[in-house]
């Protein structure tokens, strides 16, 4: 299962172009004293460095790469500013773009060579420092990057009179990147367009006051009141009020869901009817919606499989292209061929050698494709188990909890006088803690039936409980204590267990009065998962239970499973799990990330349900649904399916374009301009392709 490191400290950097300028910062990092390890995110723009280097000396050590770092307990409030504002390469490209306008009207008024070419010269000049500081950084770590070609691409085509081609050349590269980094910004927002949803400030009732404070300084249990139509300031639970809460922001839950006193509160979260007092829960640094954002961003920066390959394969690739380039500018000329030609063609070679859009074409997929998921409350912990769960061919599900409400509801009574059985039922339960019992209360409550005092009240550990109600000694029990009381299993308890119900006998001395048959509920949304899971593309579905067979035959019945294990053990469910991954391939278990934790590790997908104010399953899983709906578990899967053909289609497109244009540049097929408008168009293309999967 994939864990993400909490301790690693986070940094947001700016201004890397490519995967190669990741690498660069990268080095930097790498070598400062006290750092274990350094990791660079492209596609998320951020830096992991585990080590007890001070963040000063890590955030210079990025600047003398000539980037800019900022810890991560600045990164939102820093991505508040706009895009075009924070850049200074953006007023440089404007500037060399108007330059080299000018510099093409000049050429086309036939303007002399003396006026045209230093326009053009400076156009490169403005348009290409940012270019050329960036090469010389990654030259001094001694790393061939896009800077680096670019700007050889650039001086060539001067050197041999090509001053035009020159400037578009480095225009053309200076806007792509611009554009490209513009795009990029949009997926990595996500984080920051969450931590927007959190107000600033709250209401916190001192006394008979109330006071607007800043929310981080408001301690855990105050009172805080939310008005209609304002969102939840900080984590809370309800002290007061009725409401309907939308909490779309952390569950992805399309409909407002009904709060009580005693419900939990996100913040974040919209407070939609009526007027609401709370009891903070957790400081504002502490939110669940904090620490979803810390989790997406973490992921976002987490690097995929195919993307650790793609790395490797551009570390070959880029020299052996670079050399090729070498030979096609100087062994023509042992030939006799024309230096300026042969120059030409090795430089459009040297722009082919940049692999730009082959090395970003899985990191955009990746962070686009964690931001969607978790608009939508899913969480998906990176790049590892995007793919794994793309990859996903079965799926293991826990019944409880999971294919069930977890909330047990009367069905039948057996008994002459249903309404005072029920109400002496619920007095011998009144002291219990166990669900049935509490159940058994609930169904009584709900019919308004009078329930008398009960005295001494005795619990029957595995078995039920006893007490005395209006001097009549009764108990209630499973069919342990029934066969003790009654001598035998009374008749009408198979009828019950058949139909999947848990069944509660009530009697007095070995007189039977009255039979409860109890279920947990399917949820709504199971009926038809099995079907739902094998449209998505996943070929079995199972459920693992430790319930009674019939009981799960009658919970997968519902949900369209057939293939159905009951009585399991937790180790027993692990075993399950790892044969069926050897039968079927990719296994995703989904239980509650607590009570499944071993089958859970067992599989290649963890998913947690419900995991919303589940600090262990957010942590644990692979995947975590924050709301308890089951609808998240096909969309789950059906957005990592989408980002492996995404990832796919961006690799082969960008490989089958960079395999033409090696074959063409040798044979003067292909112009520097055209090299370079191919190469930044490929990579807008692969980027604008990974940003779908930001929709749903």
């Amino acid at each position: 299962m994939a864990v993400v490191d909490l301790s690693q400290r986070r940094f947001r950097v700016e201004g890397m172009d490519c995967g190669g300028c990741a690498k660069t910062v990268e080095r930097a990092v790498s070598a400062l004293p006290g750092v274990a390890s350094a990791e660079v995110s492209f596609g998320a723009a951020s830096l992991a460095v585990a080590g007890d280097a001070p963040d000063a000396v890590i955030t210079r050590a990025v600047a003398l790469a000539g980037y800019r770092a900022f810890p991560a307990a600045r990164v939102v409030e820093h991505d508040r500013t706009p895009f075009w504002r924070r850049d200074a390469r953006a007023l440089s490209t404007t500037l060399s773009i108007a330059l080299l306008g000018v510099a093409v009207v000049a050429s086309l008024a036939s303007a002399p060579r003396v006026v045209a070419e230093p326009l053009y010269l400076l156009s490169m000049a403005v348009g290409g420092w940012p270019i050329a500081r960036a090469a010389a950084l990654a030259l001094r770590r001694r790393r061939l990057d896009m800077n680096v070609l670019m700007a050889l691409a650039a001086v060539g085509a001067v050197g041999i009179g090509e001053y035009a081609e020159g400037a578009w050349v480095l225009v053309l590269f200076a806007v792509g990147t611009g554009l490209e980094a513009m795009a990029l910004e949009r997926s990595r927002r996500v984080v920051a367009s969450l931590m927007d949803l959190a107000p600033t400030r709250a209401r916190v009732l001192i006394g008979d006051d109330e006071r607007l404070v800043d929310v981080a300084t408001v301690p855990v249990g105050a009172l805080i009141a939310i008005q209609p139509g304002e969102r939840i300031p900080l984590d809370a639970e309800v002290a007061a009020g009725h409401s309907s809460v939308d909490q779309a922001p952390i569950t992805g839950e399309s409909v407002p869901v009904d709060k009580a006193p005693g419900d939990e509160l996100f913040a974040g979260t919209l407070n939609t009817t009526g007027a609401l007092t709370a009891r903070t829960t957790r400081p504002a640094a502490d939110s669940m919606l904090s620490r979803v954002a810390t989790l997406v961003e973490q992921a976002q920066g987490s690097r995929a499989p195919a993307e650790r390959f793609i790395d490797r394969f551009a570390a070959i690739y880029t020299p052996i292209v670079f050399g090729a380039a070498l030979l096609l500018a100087t062994v023509p000329l042992a030939f006799g061929g024309e230096a300026d030609t042969w120059l030409y063609r090795a430089l459009a070679l040297l722009i082919v050698a940049c692999p730009c859009s082959l090395v970003i074409s899985v990191p955009v997929a990746v962070v686009s494709a964690v931001g969607g998921a978790a608009r939508r409350g899913i969480l998906i912990k990176g790049g590892q188990a995007l793919e794994d769960l793309g990859r996903v061919r079965a799926v293991a599900l826990d019944k409880t909890g999971t294919l069930t409400l977890g909330l047990p509801l009367l069905q039948r009574v057996h008994a002459d006088d249903e309404a005072a059985a029920l109400a002496l039922v619920a007095a011998v339960e009144r002291g219990s803690e166990h669900p049935l019992a509490a159940a058994l209360r609930r169904a009584a409550r709900d019919r308004d039936l009078p329930v008398p005092p009960a005295e001494g009240f005795l619990a029957l550990p595995g078995r039920g409980a006893q007490a005395t109600v209006a001097g009549r000694a009764l108990w209630a029990g499973g069919p342990r204590l029934m066969q003790e009381r009654l001598g035998t299993l009374p008749p009408g308890l198979g009828a019950l267990h058949d139909a999947g119900q848990t069944v509660i006998g009530l009697g007095e001395g070995d007189h039977l009065i009255a039979l409860f048959g109890l279920a947990d509920q399917p949820r709504p949304e199971a009926g038809g998962l099995a079907e739902r899971l094998h449209t998505v593309g996943i070929d079995r579905v199972v459920m693992l239970t430790g319930d009674s067979e019939p009981v799960a035959r009658a919970v997968a019945h519902t949900a369209g499973i057939t293939d159905v294990h009951a009585g399991l053990l937790p180790a027993e469910k692990l075993e399950h799990v790892r044969a069926l991954e050897r039968e079927a391939g990719a296994v995703a278990m989904v239980g509650d990330g607590v009570n499944d934790a071993p089958a859970l590790a067992a599989a290649r997908v963890g998913v947690a349900m419900g995991a919303a104010g589940s600090d262990v399953a957010i942590q644990s899983a692979d995947v975590a649904l924050m709301s308890d709906r089951l609808d998240a578990l096909p969309e789950a899967i059906t957005q990592a399916r989408r980002a492996l053909a995404i990832m796919r289609a961006n690799v082969i497109a960008s490989l089958a374009i960079k395999a033409v244009f090696v074959v063409l540049a040798p044979f003067g097929l292909v112009t520097l301009v055209v090299a370079v408008a191919t190469d930044m168009g490929m990579s807008l293309l692969v980027t604008g392709n990974a940003m779908r999967l930001l929709r749903r």
